[in-house]
């Protein structure tokens, strides 16, 4: 029985010129469009292309397959996400706790922005789970909760950390998904996001207040 092979999710190229990346871009808007109108099951490059106006042959030149204009649907909201992140974590003005809550808030309205297409993105994760490029990107999602939990919990062994760093952020994803695929208020997305960073600091605080 033959192994399946992952998709090659490259890009063929990388645009260049002005009128190459404006090229990528409409693409990429038309996708995100198809996405959220159609669902991952009916997506398909010549879906996207036509909603883009432009020919599947011109897709082609930097897209080869769906699978990797999903890829890079989803890369684009993994670095944004990340960027956001990774801008509360470091905010050295701001007591370590309150960063951890103000992150959590953060991930929670992100989670809830565009929620059909997010959804849907949750939905096409099936068709590059097992590409390495996704991998690193939750490689990178527990290096930065580690280093923010060595910040935090400096007496705390170090393995103590790395499961307490992915409890979080296992948490944290499972709730936040859930969360934006029950169409809730605005209020009720600030006030769970608010209750699991409480729930977050007093497991955290607990952790410390054992290894001193």
């Amino acid at each position: 029985m033959k192994t399946r092979q992952p998709p090659v999710i490259s890009a063929r190229k990388r645009p260049r010129q002005a009128r190459s990346v404006h090229l990528v871009g409409a693409i990429l808007e038309a996708a995100s469009r198809v996405l959220a109108r159609d669902g991952a099951r009916r997506f398909t490059t010549a879906r996207v292309a036509a909603e883009a106006g432009v020919s599947v042959g011109s897709l082609y030149q930097y897209f080869p397959n769906k699978e990797s204009i999903l890829f890079r649907l989803q890369a684009d909201e993994w670095q944004q996400t990340g960027a956001l992140l990774d801008k509360i974590f470091t905010d050295t003005t701001r007591p370590p706790s309150e960063r951890l809550r103000a992150a959590t808030l953060a991930f929670f309205r992100s989670e809830c922005e565009e929620a059909q297409l997010r959804v849907a993105l949750g939905d096409a994760a099936p068709l590059y789970r097992d590409v390495p490029e996704t991998d690193e990107h939750h490689v990178e999602g527990t290096r930065r909760m580690q280093v923010f939990l060595k910040e935090l919990l400096p007496s705390v062994a170090a393995r103590e950390r790395a499961f307490a760093a992915d409890f979080i952020k296992t948490a944290m994803s499972a709730t936040g998904k859930a969360v934006s695929e029950q169409n809730r208020s605005r209020a009720e997305v600030d006030r769970l996001a608010t209750a699991l960073g409480d729930m977050f600091c007093g497991y955290l605080e607990r952790l410390e207040s054992g290894a001193t």
